[in-house]
């Protein structure tokens, strides 16, 4: 049988921030400054701002990998930048780990763990 502790894992509560990397207009519709908090699984979002759903795709991929802990040289530990999808707009998207969350496998899924009892 497991202990509590080994059911436990910690991802990372990330934000990501709309930067300005050169001129030009912003056609994404986000303005410098503008962010979202990813805390856990959920996204927030300060009240009365939107986010692209284009921007978000390109992103999404790249949150949960940046949530994790990476190692040192690993890319994903040092790079913290994601460039505009659209070549076009002078944004970019900063990622800053902000703060750990603790979990517990059985909270964040019905499939146990090996030597866990439960239903699959």
């Amino acid at each position: 049988m497991t202990t509590v502790a080994e059911t436990e894992f910690e991802l990372w509560d990330l934000k990501v921030e709309v930067v300005r990397s050169g001129p030009g207009k912003i056609y994404s519709g986000a303005r410098e400054g503008d962010y979202f908090e990813l805390r856990g699984e959920m996204l927030h979002l300060p009240p009365g701002q939107g986010f692209s759903i284009y921007s978000l795709a390109a992103l999404l991929p790249l949150l949960a990998a940046k949530q994790r802990d990476t190692h040192p040289a690993d890319w994903m530990t040092t790079d913290a930048e994601i460039g505009n999808p659209d070549p076009h707009c002078p944004t970019r998207f900063r990622i800053t780990r902000t703060a750990r969350r603790r979990f517990d496998h059985a909270e964040t899924t019905k499939v146990p763990m090996d030597g866990q009892e439960g239903n699959a």
